[in-house]
């Protein structure tokens, strides 16, 4: 278990980042138990206190991760808790929300609680769930949003299943719009991408692998526009991969809709290219896309319509991954890889620094409702020390996390985690 909370701790020598208010400035950071007590180029050293030396590296608020999956409970042997805790507090991550799709699914308020008490005991990342917007994420029968909203369920979705009935689709946002909730959803057709292997167009063909069209994200997004005009809903979509569906958001916020989106690392760092020799730890859910959309996703982030990155963790085991392409199990593994891949954005030059942390930090905070990603008096002290220039190479076997299906294994990156506070703890300190 981590060490208790010391009374007072002096952050020295830091390099203040708040993406919140727009700091970047050289100073003091004091902790006083579990919150921040103050912060700044003039603080002074206050009697007494724990001085940690931070020799102008950068000290920032805990990420939030927005689209996990713990696999806890039901499939344990993919990922537990403890384990997902584990490799988000390596990965400098302090606040991970869940998807429902566990055994069973998380559709009731029992296992809401259960999640949310599992995480308390193992005093890591703290754990947010999200609830399930259908039953058995079947998509027909509604979950009791309301009650389940009471229980801690930051938001409703059907998880990696698209709600593919539009009918369901009008009730859930309709529900949702009355208690002022918000609906995530996994925007793909169903009925366009069953069957579908990885990204439709000239490398599927000639791999002889059946494709997903890029149109399959375009035409669900598109049609629940149309529900979120009818229903005056908070809509959020999760995993945005393509130009078409980039641009059927980019028209819905112009007309005034309550939209937001996310994407994840794999979307703006690779491309279908990296299937490569049918490698199936590049079979992810939506697929890797054309060269011609991860520029657009790139081109989106720049421009702020997509507000958060998402790990879009999701942990598959051996016996899953290891398989060949078309019958290996969707899905990549990202804790322990967000914040050094995101920092390609300011390595690239297309994002400043704190344009990139507000990415991961107080954009999905906001979106969710947390409490989080910000320095600020009296916030929870989770925060992320980090070195934005130092390079080292992702090896996935060296992963915290139970399963090690990245698609970034072998990639040489630039930004590592030195430190992880949570709750004024120190939860994770690089030594080497």
């Amino acid at each position: 278990m981590p060490h208790s909370t010391p009374a007072r701790v002096a952050y020295v020598n830091a390099r203040l980042l708040d993406p919140a208010s727009g700091m970047d400035a050289k100073g003091v950071l004091v902790t006083e138990g579990e919150v921040i007590a103050e912060f700044g180029p003039d603080v002074s050293i206050p009697e007494g206190a724990t001085v940690i030396d931070c020799a102008g590296q950068c000290l920032a608020p805990g990420l939030v991760d927005m689209r996990v999956q713990l696999r806890e409970p039901g499939e344990e042997h993919k990922e537990t808790l403890k384990s997902a805790a584990e490799a988000a507090v390596a990965g400098g991550v302090t606040s991970m929300v869940c998807l429902p799709n566990t055994h069973p699914v998380i559709d009731d308020v029992a296992t809401v609680e259960f999640v949310a008490r599992r995480a308390r005991k193992n005093g890591l990342a703290k754990v947010y769930p999200y609830a399930a917007a259908t039953k058995g994420l079947k998509g027909e029968e509604l979950a009791e949003m309301g009650m389940l909203a009471e229980a801690g369920a930051l938001a409703f979705t059907d998880g990696c299943k698209a709600i593919g009935d539009a009918k369901t689709m009008r009730r859930a946002l309709s529900y949702a719009a009355t208690f002022g909730l918000l609906v995530v959803q996994h925007p793909e057709d169903p009925s366009l991408a069953r069957d579908g292997l990885m990204n439709e167009g000239e490398i599927a063909t000639r791999m002889g692998l059946a494709g997903i069209p890029s149109c399959a994200e375009a035409m669900m997004l598109e049609r629940d526009m149309h529900l979120v005009a009818l229903t005056g809903a908070r809509y959020h979509a999760g995993h945005v991969s393509t130009a078409e569906g980039l641009n059927v958001l980019r028209k819905a916020k112009a007309r005034g809709l309550n939209v937001t989106c996310d994407t994840a690392p794999p979307y703006f760092a690779l491309n279908e290219l990296a299937v490569g020799d049918y490698r199936s730890f590049a079979k992810l859910s939506p697929p890797l896309r054309s060269e011609a959309d991860r520029q657009a996703v790139v081109a989106a982030l720049k421009e702020g319509l997509i507000t958060a990155i998402a790990s879009d963790h999701a942990p598959q085991d051996q016996d899953s991954k290891r398989l060949p392409f078309a019958v290996a199990a969707f899905g990549g593994v990202g804790l322990e890889t967000l914040l050094p891949v995101s920092l390609e954005l300011y390595h690239n030059g297309h994002l400043s620094l704190l344009e990139v942390l507000r990415l991961v930090t107080c954009g999905p905070a906001d979106l969710l409702g947390l409490k989080a990603g910000r320095l600020a008096k009296g916030a929870p002290a989770d925060l992320v020390m980090f070195d934005p220039e130092r390079g080292w190479q992702i090896k996935a076997e060296k992963f915290r996390s139970k399963s090690k299906n990245s698609p970034f294994d072998g990639r040489p990156v630039q930004g590592l985690v030195l430190r992880t506070v949570i709750d004024g703890r120190t939860v994770f300190e690089r030594h080497d």
